[in-house]
């Protein structure tokens, strides 16, 4: 799966095998046996979760791009996962607007939606965004939307960050205690 999203020119949205990694292990360590991938491209992340999930466990994949799940479904078979897997080929909002809920939330905030669920915590990926959030240019919505997420981040007093340089960025936003 990874060679064959190396192969697609755009390879800059896969996660960092590292995030993905570290993505999986946070599931491990909250016992998740939902997740959610916003926008899973070659679905890596997407398989990396559902690899990680219980048996009865269930990931629910949206993507917009039919090419994409094309190219995913058949590394899903493979790995024994396509069960536990549910792709949505539609806007992430008509997903999530069905009420899903779930115990870890992994949001791909590029398309500039903000999430509250119930956990303590929300990771958050692509924060970086090859470091264009710096000075986003004037015509670059989204690198602006990450701007001012990570902006309005930094400053909640109710929750507490860790951002990562991993990949494309990932930040941890915790919850605190009141």
């Amino acid at each position: 799966m990874l060679q064959k999203t190396l192969e697609d020119p755009w390879s800059i949205m896969l996660v960092a095998s590292e995030q993905a990694q570290l993505m999986a292990n946070l599931a491990k360590l909250i016992n998740a046996s939902k997740t959610i991938e916003i926008g899973m491209y070659t679905g890596y992340n997407t398989l990396n979760m559902a690899l990680v999930v219980p048996e009865s466990g269930q990931v629910v994949a949206c993507e917009i791009d039919d090419e994409y799940v094309n190219i995913a479904e058949p590394f899903f078979k493979e790995a024994g996962v396509e069960d536990k897997i549910t792709v949505h080929l539609q806007m992430c909002i008509k997903t999530l607007g069905r009420g899903l809920t779930l115990k870890t939330l992994k949001m791909h905030e590029k398309i500039g939606l903000h999430i509250k669920h119930r956990e303590r915590w929300q990771p958050i990926t692509s924060v970086l965004w090859s470091g264009k959030v710096v000075d986003p240019a004037p015509d670059d919505l989204t690198s602006q939307a990450l701007d001012k997420l990570n902006k309005k981040l930094h400053t909640d007093q109710r929750i507490d960050l860790s951002m990562l340089t991993v990949g494309n960025g990932l930040t941890l936003a915790i919850k605190r205690y009141r």
